[in-house]
């Protein structure tokens, strides 16, 4: 069929053609910023789940909702920078949403307070004391200058929620990849998000992440749990995944027979990214208005091939000798969940040597722990394509160590 008319995405974070099973976490969005409008508190969320479930998609959607209502929105895909690349960074976008709120020709006091502080906020993570802020305010002396991250981001969102509330706004900021957080980072915010709480202003987060989030977050400050809601995504129910199959077709007036919807959703799990991947794939294949089983069987070998090159494979492709090995080691058990102390037998090493190699997936994005001791891939399948990728578990010897001088 015309590639030009070809309705599925499977792109990173680009939106389906229909969003469908995520009905619940959308509706406690709405309520979110309907209650916080109305000065009362609401729990904020954190969506949690493995790769490619949909967490940046509803991001989207939760920004086109909190604009559609007027709100200030704040993105920010999390990276690993120190605590003054996360000032900086964080700093960008905030002096961007106190412009939003107002442009500067309309600034009362409160809102050149929040500009000096936020100046503030940034004054000491620069070796001469400055910042190309781009507004001419001092900074707010006493404010957002303790050097210590939880107490300056506290300052810097009360004051912005200070002034959003004078203008009856709200802000909300939408943080993905947000395990990538440092221990201190995390702290920071949920200990911000708890200040703004107990003054009711109006300005909330909503993040996204892999499944260990809840487990950070909980570690990080004990009153998390009651800070947030923390709905798992995961994979659309078979009916939902006919949907998603069935109805960007619909639209370009080609339809799936049931059984090619069947075999698609069986083939994919219902995962929405391979349901996405080989929706692509099985269109180019299909001729005429209706796609059938044969075209879904024909299109496997491309769809494998095209998830293997890219998909899999990057993720593999940024790990060392020793944590392929590790990787390939724990595929040989299963795709579930699995004891250190497994995968380290079925690598004839001990489980404490390889302690570091377990932590370095993890802070990669490779593996999370569903619970204490075990590890899971972050991706489904990846199992299946260590073992198509690497036939072979190969542990590489350990290196020698250094005598000790005398």
């Amino acid at each position: 069929m015309d590639p030009l008319r070809n309705p599925y995405t499977p792109n990173a974070g680009a939106e389906p053609e229909a969003i469908v099973g995520r009905d619940d976490q959308l509706a406690s969005f709405d309520l979110l910023l309907a209650r916080l409008e109305r000065d009362r508190t609401e729990q904020s969320m954190i969506i949690t789940g493995l790769r490619g479930v949909g967490k940046t998609v509803l991001l989207g959607q939760f920004r086109a909702k909190a604009l559609g209502r007027r709100w200030t929105v704040v993105e920010l895909e999390v990276s690993k920078h120190d605590d003054s690349g996360f000032r900086l960074d964080l700093a960008h976008r905030l002096r961007s949403a106190l412009l939003d709120l107002s442009p500067k020709a309309r600034w009362t006091d409160r809102f050149h307070h929040a500009a000096g502080v936020l100046k503030s906020f940034t004054v000491s993570v620069q070796a001469d004391g400055g910042w190309s802020f781009g507004l001419d305010v001092d900074a707010a002396e006493g404010f957002a200058d303790h050097g210590n991250l939880a107490a300056d981001l506290t300052d810097v969102l009360v004051a912005l929620g200070e002034a959003a509330k004078e203008r009856e706004r709200g802000v909300v900021l939408l943080l993905d990849e947000i395990q990538f957080l440092s221990r201190l980072q995390l702290e920071a915010v949920i200990g911000a998000l708890h200040k703004l709480v107990q003054r009711k202003l109006p300005v909330t987060l909503v993040g996204a992440g892999l499944p260990q989030i809840a487990e950070l977050a909980g570690d990080a400050k004990s009153y998390a749990e009651r800070l947030f809601k923390f709905p798992a995504i995961g994979n659309l129910s078979e009916a939902d995944g006919r949907e998603a199959l069935a109805a960007p077709a619909r639209d370009e007036g080609v339809s799936w027979t049931p059984d090619a919807l069947d075999e698609a959703v069986t083939i994919t799990q219902g995962y929405p990214y391979f349901l996405q991947e080989l929706g692509y794939v099985t269109w180019s294949i299909a001729e005429g208005n209706s796609i059938n089983a044969t075209n879904v069987r024909e299109a496997i070998d491309a769809y494998q091939s095209k998830l293997d090159g890219s998909f899999f494979r990057v993720r593999l492709d940024r790990a060392t000798e020793l944590q392929r090995a590790y990787l390939r080691a724990m595929a040989d058990l299963g795709p579930n969940a699995h004891k250190a102390s497994d995968v380290a037998a079925r690598m004839g090493r001990r489980s404490e040597n390889l302690g570091p190699t377990r932590a370095e997936l993890i802070s990669m994005g490779l593996l999370y722990t569903p619970e204490f001791g075990y590890a899971a891939f972050t991706v489904p399948q990846f199992d299946k394509f260590l073992i198509r990728a690497i036939p072979k578990l190969e542990v590489p010897k350990p290196k020698p160590r250094g005598r000790r001088p005398r």
